[in-house]
C-alpha cells in the first residue's frame, strides 16, 4: 500500500477506510446528558447537565486530535474542539 496523503487522510494502520466509528464514552455521555437537558430545562440539574456535556464532548475531541486513527479523525476532532471554544468564549 501507497503512503499517499489520501491513505494517511482516510485509512487506520490497518489500511481500512475509517470516517465514522461506533461512540466511544465520551460521546455517548454527551449524546445522553445533551437529551437529558432538553428535558429539564432549568435549575441545578439543567447546569450539570450542561457541564458535564461541554466537558464530555471537549473530552471527545481532546482524544480524537490526539489519537484519532487518521488525519480525517484528528481534523475533526481539532474542528469540534476549536468550535467548543469558540462557543462558549461568545456566550
Amino acid at each position: 500500500m501507497q503512503n499517499t496523503l489520501v491513505d494517511k487522510t482516510f485509512r487506520d494502520t490497518e489500511g481500512n477506510i475509517v470516517i465514522a466509528q461506533m461512540p466511544n464514552l465520551p460521546l455517548v455521555v454527551w449524546i445522553v446528558t445533551s437529551l437529558l437537558s432538553l428535558i429539564f430545562t432549568s435549575g441545578k440539574i439543567n447546569t450539570l447537565l450542561d457541564l458535564v456535556a461541554y466537558g464530555s464532548l471537549f473530552t471527545w475531541a481532546w482524544l480524537e486530535l490526539f489519537q484519532g486513527v487518521n488525519y480525517f479523525r484528528r481534523a475533526l476532532g481539532l474542528a469540534a474542539l476549536v468550535s467548543l471554544i469558540v462557543f462558549k468564549i461568545q456566550y
